[in-house]
């Protein structure tokens, strides 16, 4: 008998179509599924029959248990926003579950943040490096560092989960990148209401106005589904005499033409 185990499956950002063909197949596999709020109408098709629950109404210890009795009938699947790769809550449920924990990876928001834009985020001769950075997770003391702290010319800034009043947040951008440096918001992604935000370091706040795109001034602020990027790479164009210098420098000597 196969053994029974609690998959997560990376879930891409809202889209079934961007479930990768193993995550389908366990999917449909799985009776019981846990779903988060967003993402059970996209995957209603998908979910057809199965026992769903929303991970978040349990505390930890129950949530564990209940996993547990479950898996004494069939296996367990997880939708996981996007992937486990970054900012993911459900790292303590995998460690906890130890060796009855599979994680199956997606298509992260970033992955569908930059073929929204059309653009390679690390864009050779424009980008130097690419940063992934969160302001709540960097403290509030007085030697914490600001979002100012990763901003630089030729750096492309993927920022999650924002918490700052956009008006701040772009204040601090300004110290490391300066003005006119492109930035966007995309709110959503995969999702019916998927949105993409194009500004500049100058226009942003004026361009966005009063719209809440991160839960800053609902009662009960929680995490948003946007993500910030910031950088020269979002409008820059590839040089294309990169493709002929790999063609005879890289690709030709390794075998790939």
């Amino acid at each position: 008998m196969k053994e029974r185990r609690v998959y997560f499956l990376g879930a891409g950002p809202g889209d079934p179509e961007l479930l990768t063909l193993r995550a389908e197949r366990i999917l449909r596999d799985c009776p019981f599924v846990y779903v988060p709020p967003l993402y059970g109408e996209p995957f209603a098709e998908l979910l057809d029959g199965k026992e769903l629950f929303i991970p978040f109404e349990y505390y930890f210890a129950d949530l564990i248990e209940m996993i547990s009795g479950q898996l004494e009938k069939a296996s367990v699947a997880f939708l996981v926003p996007g992937d486990l790769t970054f900012y993911s809550p459900f790292q303590a449920l995998v460690d906890a579950l130890g060796e009855r924990a599979e994680v199956v990876p997606g298509v992260g928001t970033a992955n569908a943040a930059s073929a929204l834009l059309k653009k390679t985020l690390d864009l050779p001769g424009v980008c130097s490096r690419a940063i992934l950075a969160s302001p709540r997770t960097l403290g509030d003391g007085p030697d914490a560092p600001t979002m100012g702290d990763f901003a630089a010319p030729g750096v492309t800034l993927l920022i999650y989960m924002n918490n700052l009043p956009l008006a701040e947040l772009v204040a601090q951008l300004r110290t490391g990148y300066g003005k006119d440096v492109p930035i966007a918001l995309a709110h959503k992604v995969g999702l019916p209401e998927e949105e993409l935000v194009m500004a500049t370091l100058d226009t942003i706040v004026d361009r966005i106005g009063h719209r809440d795109y991160f839960n800053i001034e609902t009662p009960n602020p929680r995490p948003a589904l946007t993500l910030i990027l910031v950088g020269e790479s979002l409008s820059a164009n590839a040089d294309p005499s990169w493709w002929d210098y790999r063609r005879d420098h890289i690709w030709k000597d390794r075998g790939d033409c």
